[in-house]
């Protein structure tokens, strides 16, 4: 959902972002994709490779209760969880007091990258606002001040 493009002098990614800041960091949740391991995995950009946070698969089951019991079924039926984590400084330096406001905006273009890229390869994206702040923040091993999750998605295949 963020991936680059273009790559030669400068880096285009294949997502909007106010003022071209990005200030997102991809993490996902692997639980059930095949020849991946579960766990928990941070993507990487410009190497456009997955990094292991935690090759653990107690880990990668937390997330199921990080969530409100509104979405517990969604998060244990998953194949992944996709976690965006905002750095906040990537855009306040150049934005001031609109920063939160881009993030948040930067936040749904994001996501819509990811349903748009679901429905190509026929699975389901459920986005889901209503988590644990500090439960998600350690799981994906963030501070929760310069950097904190900001939104996730469930993906699945449609049965």
């Amino acid at each position: 959902t963020q991936g680059i493009i273009d790559g030669d002098i400068t880096a285009h990614r294949t997502v909007p972002s106010a003022n071209s800041r990005h200030p997102f960091e991809t993490y996902l949740v692997i639980r059930r994709v095949k020849d991946l391991k579960p766990g928990v995995y941070r993507y990487l950009p410009i190497e456009h490779k997955l990094c292991i946070v935690y090759d653990d698969k107690e880990q990668a089951e937390k997330i199921s209760t990080s969530c409100f019991e509104i979405n517990s079924s969604q998060m244990q039926n998953a194949a992944v969880v996709f976690i965006w984590a905002a750095v906040p400084y990537r855009t306040e330096w150049r934005a001031g007091p609109y920063a939160y406001k881009f993030i948040a905006i930067d936040a749904g273009h994001i996501c819509q990258n990811l349903y748009l890229a679901a429905e190509a390869i026929q699975a389901g994206v459920c986005a889901v606002a209503a988590y644990e702040q500090q439960a998600v923040d350690n799981l994906i091993n963030v501070s929760g001040k310069d950097e904190f999750a900001v939104y996730l998605a469930t993906v699945g295949k449609i049965a």
